[in-house]
């Protein structure tokens, strides 16, 4: 998203949040409408335990099964988004709240940014970025002859104060 949107969205968003508390308040009245408020963020609160929870344990499947948990990543930021947009009282922001909440809608949103989610090395969420390192699969493997706990004097890195 362009930048120079930014400023147009931070006063449109608000300006359509007063005028759908007027039109629904005048069409339900004003208990109704701060209760369908109040009734959205419970829901957005529960929804985001529910799915958060969920979420963790597929973070924890994919490092187990030692693979970037790009997806599951993205889709963590975009219900920590819907948890917000849920918990901001008003209607638009609980409805893109809600549809953040839809996984068919949030793997629509990862298709559109695996591409550009760069990890440290190179790699995309999609895979090796074109022109980029290429994975160093080389193990090194000490003998007990090559390490040693005992600290080089001579080392650069030496720590020269007396303790």
């Amino acid at each position: 998203m362009p930048f120079s949107l930014i400023p147009f969205l931070l006063l449109a968003i608000p300006l359509l949040e007063i005028a759908a508390f007027v039109v629904i308040g005048g069409e339900i009245g004003v208990f109704a409408t701060l209760a369908m408020v109040f009734v959205t963020a419970v829901l957005g609160s529960i929804l985001l335990r529910v799915q958060g929870f969920g979420l963790l344990q597929r973070i924890r499947r994919e490092t187990d099964a030692g693979r970037v948990p790009g997806r599951e990543m993205v889709h963590g930021v975009m219900i920590l988004i819907a948890g917000v947009l849920l918990l901001t009282p008003g209607f638009i922001t609980d409805a893109l709240g809600f549809l953040l909440f839809v996984p068919p809608i949030r793997d629509a949103g990862w298709a559109l940014l695996k591409g550009r989610i760069l990890f440290s090395g190179g790699f995309t969420a999609a895979g090796p970025r074109p022109g980029g390192p290429e994975p160093d699969d080389r193990t090194i493997d000490l003998d007990a002859d090559d390490y040693t706990a005992e600290p080089d004097p001579d080392s650069p890195w030496a720590d020269d104060r007396k303790q």
